[in-house]
């Protein structure tokens, strides 16, 4: 099989890619290794609660959630990926995943996931146990994830919940059970923010979705996406404003969101709904959103 068949068309690391042995470039395409971009989107909600939490000293705790992030998110992709190979197989973005293709039998995709849960499980024990009870309870949210484009036309919906729990992880890794108000708050933000991007995502699918018969919040939205993603991001920047807020109770510290506000204006006034290039560059782009909110929680968080 050649490479170009074996390197997906979205590798955001095609020329690492391709100087992997061919069975190698099959398991870190499987987990997505390709395309960090998942792993960022997973870290940043981590690294806000300990910011926003007060722990700017913590550089080893946000390195050791940013290896549980790209493990966890790789093995979440494995698992999603054992779900839905036959859905995979009927979308001509997925259809050449290893596991869809049949490169990657589903048996060696099983020990694939449960040595990146193995790491996940290291990860896991560096951090206290109020924390760690937490980290776990994301576990029956993340097995039902796959499940819902079948059952609902909002799948996204699901996926914040999932996506964003590192924001609890981090906050009570940090301050335990304290301070649970401005700790709601963040991860309803979060919630918003990541059922927007996935919305703008899930753009480059709409034909195929329709034509499988799945759900999806961009065919949901149907003409209004634009109006859809804008209301998202202004929740989300709602939220993340009461939670600063309750953390310090300062009108100048409001304005350390105004970077992230801009930059979701930019997002909402240049997508265009039928170019798939230009929904995924948006979509990607939240990895600097990401960054931009982690400094504002940084700044309020340990003023």
């Amino acid at each position: 099989m050649s490479e170009t068949v074996q390197i997906v068309p979205d590798s955001e690391h095609r020329g690492i890619m391709g100087l992997l042995p061919a069975a190698a470039r099959d398991y870190a395409s499987l987990a997505r290794l390709d395309r960090p971009i998942g792993w960022w989107l997973l870290f940043w909600p981590c690294a806000w609660g300990v910011l926003l939490a007060g722990g700017v000293h913590r550089w080893g705790l946000l390195l050791w959630l940013l290896l549980g992030s790209v493990v966890m998110r790789g093995a979440g992709c494995v698992y999603n990926d054992i779900v839905d190979v036959d859905i995979d197989r009927r979308v001509a973005r997925t259809a050449l995943r290893p596991i869809a293709s049949g490169r990657v039998s589903k048996k060696s995709a099983w020990g694939w996931l449960i040595a990146l849960c193995l790491i996940g499980l290291v990860v896991l024990l560096q951090l206290r146990w109020q924390a760690q009870l937490v980290a776990l309870g994301s576990l029956a949210l993340v097995a039902a994830y796959p499940f819902m484009k079948r059952i609902t036309g909002w799948p996204q919906a699901w996926l914040g919940l999932v996506f964003t729990w590192g924001a609890p992880v981090g906050w009570v890794e940090m301050r335990g059970f304290d301070g649970l108000g401005a700790l709601g708050l963040l991860y309803a933000g979060c919630w918003a923010w990541c059922m927007a991007y996935d919305t703008i995502y899930a753009l480059q699918d709409r034909e195929d979705d329709a034509l499988v018969g799945i759900g999806s919040s961009a065919l949901s939205f149907g003409r209004h996406v634009h109006a859809g993603v804008g209301a998202l991001y202004a929740m989300a920047l709602g939220c993340w404003a009461g939670a600063l807020w309750l953390v310090r109770v300062d009108w100048l510290a409001l304005l350390a969101l105004l970077p992230v506000a801009l930059h979701f204006l930019w997002q909402v006034g240049t997508l265009k709904q039928d170019d798939g290039s230009n929904a995924l560059a948006r979509f990607r782009s939240n990895r600097f959103a990401g960054l931009l909110m982690a400094l504002a929680c940084l700044v309020v968080g340990n003023a």
